[in-house]
């Protein structure tokens, strides 16, 4: 197997000749330390995404599930927490994690220094997740109220018990029902990731951010982002679009 390797080198000149003849200065494309650390932070990013996406989803369904439970107590805590990251701002619950939380969960080391035990990363991730979950909830929730009741009954009269019937019958059919909310909810998510930049974790606009203040290149750095942004958002809205069409349900949705 042969490995072809592209030589990106006049690329990266022409963005260089670029900013001697016009001043634009993507010294993200010419500098190769300024590339690495962007690269670097488009990968976090992309990782806090990822993790905070799949856990989101699975907040949401175990969540809507117990909503339906029997005990009244589950039900309670489940409504307490969609109160409590639905009517205050993600930015707050994440100096809240990560300030008031965080500064208990603390060892001191060897050499009598603080070191905290959870990173500002995993408190991102936490509280994004979580945050974007409370919604999720109540998306699955109406999806799942969605389903006639005739469904669960018949289910039921089949044998399933509650859980495998709202695993194998309802969630399903819930699931194809929610994924129009569900993608105007995965979408804001990805942009509310860019709050991870309060608590230092090194994502995208953090380290724009350093390099803007390095390069004098705002506008550029700015626009970078701003391009970026919009390809992850439209690849999300095309994944989850193509998604939604290959699950349609005659009689549940247009086709």
């Amino acid at each position: 197997m042969t490995l072809v390797v592209i030589d990106l080198h006049p690329l990266w000149d022409w963005f260089r000749v670029l900013n001697e003849s016009t001043g634009i200065k993507l010294t993200i494309f010419y500098d190769a330390f300024d590339r690495a650390r962007f690269f670097n932070s488009f990968l976090t990013s992309v990782r806090l995404m990822g993790i905070c996406l799949v856990a989101s989803v699975v907040i949401g369904v175990v969540g809507a599930w117990i909503q339906g439970s029997k005990l009244r107590v589950l039900r309670l805590f489940t409504q307490g927490y969609i109160q409590f990251f639905r009517n205050t701002p993600p930015l707050v619950q994440l100096y809240f994690f990560y300030f008031a939380l965080g500064s208990y969960l603390k060892i001191t080391g060897a050499n009598g220094i603080a070191v905290p035990l959870v990173s500002n990363f995993t408190w991102a991730a936490i509280c994004l997740s979580f945050y974007a979950g409370a919604f999720n909830v109540e998306i699955f929730r109406a999806g799942i109220e969605a389903v006639p009741r005739e469904t669960l009954e018949a289910a039921e009269s089949l044998g399933y018990s509650r859980l495998k019937a709202y695993a194998y019958v309802i969630l399903p059919l819930a699931f194809r029902i929610s994924l129009p909310a569900l993608n105007n909810n995965l979408v804001n998510l990805i942009k509310t990731t860019t709050i991870a930049y309060a608590i230092a974790v090194p994502e995208m606009l953090y380290v724009a951010n350093q390099i803007w203040s390095d390069e004098s290149n705002v506008p550029e750095m700015m626009n970078v982002l701003l391009i970026v942004y919009v390809a992850l958002v439209g690849l999300l809205v095309w994944v989850m679009g193509r998604w939604e069409r290959a699950l349609t349900i005659p009689g549940y949705s247009p086709a």
